[in-house]
């Protein structure tokens, strides 16, 4: 299975919580102290060892602040074909 890692846009960010709501494995959880430059609370990657790539996070997001990379067990990039 690959394994997934995301990343996430803070100024594109409005903390609307999709991603949160949406991540089957729970990997991405709200802060409680992380803001953007706009004084939102962002969510972080709070548990990447959990993360498959499944991709739902990114395609949640209405703003496209989060950018997620598939990878087989070597970190070699998994090809969508």
């Amino acid at each position: 299975m690959a394994k997934g890692e995301i990343t996430i846009n803070e100024e594109y960010c409005k903390g609307c919580e999709l991603c949160v709501e949406f991540c089957p494995k729970g990997c991405i959880e709200m802060s409680t102290e992380k803001y953007n430059s706009r004084g939102l609370l962002m969510p972080v990657f709070a548990k990447p060892e959990e993360c498959t790539g499944c991709t739902t996070c990114g395609f949640m997001c209405p703003d496209a602040a989060i950018v997620v990379y598939r990878f087989d067990k070597d970190k070699t990039p998994v090809s969508e074909d």
